[in-house]
Parts: C-alpha cells; sequence; structure tokens
C-alpha cells in the first residue's frame, strides 16, 4: 500500500493510542474507514504487472427495471447438498443466481453511482483505492431491487436456518487498478451483532478472474479457532500476517477460485476471507449485503472495526433490539 494511505491511516486510528486498543468508536466516514482498512493487509510479492482484462459480458438484451424485479423474486432452490457445505465450510458459491442482463445493468448502475460521488472516471481513471457506497437501497430503486431480493434474502435464511433475517446495510464496493490485497478477516469483527446468525450474498457486477482478486476462503468455518486469539493491530499488517503463517503452517485449505458472471457467494460472519489485489486496468465492483437474524441485538460493546455502524441501526444503543426502519425484514 502505499505510504500516503499508510499515512491516513495513522492518522485515523491515532498514532499515539494503544495498538491492541480497538474499543474506542469510529469518528470517521465508511470511505475513510475502508481507507485505513486495506493498509492492514501485507501486499509484499503480491502485486504484478497490470493486465488489460475486461468483463467479458455476451451481447445480451437489457431487461428493463420491471423484468428485473420479476426475475430477482423469484426463489433460488437450495439442495441439500447446498446446506450441508455451508454449515460445513462457512461459505457457497452458487452459479446463476442473476441473469447476464440483471448483471450489467447492476455496474451499469454501480458505475454511474460511483463516478457521481467520487467525481472520478472509473475502470482506469482511479488508482489503488478500494471505493465504497453504502445505503444506496434507501433511494436508488434498482439497487433496492437487489438488496431488498426475497431470491437472496430466502437463500440467506435458509443457509443461516433461521425463519426471518434482516438486513444490516448494502455496500457498493469498488476495488480499483492497482488496490492491493484486502486482509485476512472474519466479518465478526466488523458487524456490532451480538449473534453468530450473520451473512454476507457477495453479488459480483462482471465475471471476477484471478488476476482482478475474486474472494477467497479458508476452510472449513472451524479453521477460525485457530486464529481467534491473535490481537488486532490497527496500525499495521501484523493481524494479517500472523493469520497467513498460522493458515500455512497448519495446511488450512484455501479456495480461490474466479466468479462467473451471475454467479454469487455467500460467507458467514465466522469464515475466513481475503481477497487479492486488482491487477488489471478495470474496476472490480461488487455489491456486498449483509443480513441478520431477526430477534438480533446490538452488542453491548461496539468497536471502531465496526465503523460508523449507527448509519445502519440509526437511534440504537448498545444492547438494543437492531431492528428500526433502516433494518427491515427481507424473508
Amino acid at each position: 500500500m502505499k505510504q500516503k494511505h499508510r499515512k491516513r491511516a495513522e492518522v485515523l486510528t491515532g498514532k499515539n493510542a494503544l495498538q491492541s486498543d480497538i474499543n474506542q468508536p469510529w469518528e470517521q466516514d465508511n470511505q475513510a474507514w475502508w481507507d485505513w482498512y486495506v493498509t492492514l493487509a501485507e501486499n509484499n510479492g503480491t502485486q504484478r504487472a497490470k493486465l488489460c482484462v475486461r468483463p467479458e459480458f455476451p451481447s445480451v438484451e437489457l431487461p428493463t427495471d420491471d423484468e428485473i424485479f420479476e426475475e430477482i423474486k423469484k426463489p433460488f432452490l437450495l439442495n441439500r447438498q447446498n446446506l450441508e457445505q455451508f454449515r460445513r465450510d462457512g461459505f457457497i458459491k452458487l452459479k446463476n443466481i442473476f441473469s447476464t442482463g440483471a448483471i450489467i445493468r447492476l455496474r451499469n448502475e454501480a458505475l454511474k453511482l460511483l463516478a457521481e460521488f467520487y467525481n472520478t472516471k472509473l475502470d482506469g481513471g482511479e488508482q489503488d483505492r478500494f471505493l465504497s457506497l453504502e445505503m444506496v437501497w434507501l433511494n436508488n430503486p434498482l439497487i433496492r431491487s437487489f438488496v431488498l431480493s426475497k431470491r437472496i434474502a430466502k437463500i440467506c435464511a435458509e443457509l443461516l436456518n433461521v425463519r426471518n433475517v434482516r438486513l444490516y446495510h448494502d455496500n457498493i464496493l469498488s476495488k480499483e487498478p492497482g488496490c492491493g490485497r484486502t486482509p485476512w478477516h472474519y466479518d465478526d469483527h466488523h458487524f456490532p451483532l451480538a449473534t453468530d446468525d450473520v451473512i454476507t450474498a457477495w453479488i459480483p457486477a462482471q465475471p471476477i478472474p484471478l488476476e482482478m482478486g475474486p474472494l477467497t476462503f479458508a476452510k472449513p468455518l472451524n479453521v477460525f479457532e485457530l486464529v481467534k486469539s491473535i490481537k488486532f493491530n490497527k496500525f499495521d499488517t501484523s493481524y494479517d500476517r500472523q493469520i497467513s503463517q498460522i493458515f500455512l503452517e497448519n495446511q488450512v485449505s484455501i479456495e480461490e477460485s474466479a466468479f462467473a458472471i451471475g454467479e454469487v457467494s455467500f460467507h458467514h460472519n465466522r469464515s475466513f476471507h481475503t481477497a487479492g489485489p486488482n491487477n488489471t486496468n478495470q474496476s472490480r465492483i461488487v455489491l456486498a449485503t449483509t443480513y441478520y437474524a431477526d430477534g438480533a441485538r446490538v452488542l453491548k460493546q461496539p468497536t471502531m472495526v465496526s465503523g460508523d455502524w449507527q448509519k445502519f441501526i440509526p437511534n440504537t444503543a448498545p444492547g438494543d433490539p437492531a431492528a428500526t426502519e433502516y433494518n427491515p425484514i427481507c424473508w
């Protein structure tokens, strides 16, 4: 990660604070959180020359909004093997969740929103950063249809084996050309929710070849037990390095594979995952949406790793039920 990002991270986290002290609240916005968070990944030896890899979209007639709404409210049928795999490994990748036309519409909309918000050119214009837009579903009908999709929410409820799931938040994420690795982590650190019934649907808005840095998982789910005692360090890459070393020493199985168009991954909040650098000249755009079991409460002591969580669960205090108008029941 470039030195300017490292210096920005030091300012945001407080240079004189204890390295293991993450218990104060995050006081910046969520883009500042991402600017800080990507500095925690070890990138030695991971950067390669940028390749010209463009999303491979076939020529199709693009669906209207109404056609997308109809498509993504229809259920996707899981089988017993899918459920067993998720409960064993903590994640699953499912093909053909969305049509090619729906994904092209999603990418076009995400590109427009990101370019407008950051006043920049994507797909090669912005460099090295990890851009983020949250809570888009509140004002954008197309994004809302994906975020509140009964197809996605039903899959999440069935994988978690719960009756109802609520939305935590949406997140349009763009790993820009030249941006390095995402550090090893599990989302249990990130979500201020007092439950393990939390799941994220990771929806790529284009095919993701290995050169673009697809989501990469450690399996099975219980490998988090190997590293749960490692103290999080908010200033450097030591947390990421220690996890990599322990996984290597214990010969933990790592699954890194490309994503086809329309393929979606679902991962549990205790599933350890990372993602490689984006060594292409294209933005790697993903819509990540997180859901949790209805009835969950906010942790009694959220940390800075949860970011600006009160943006997603407004007017709620630690220990309160997480059930605001921003957290609708989606299934």
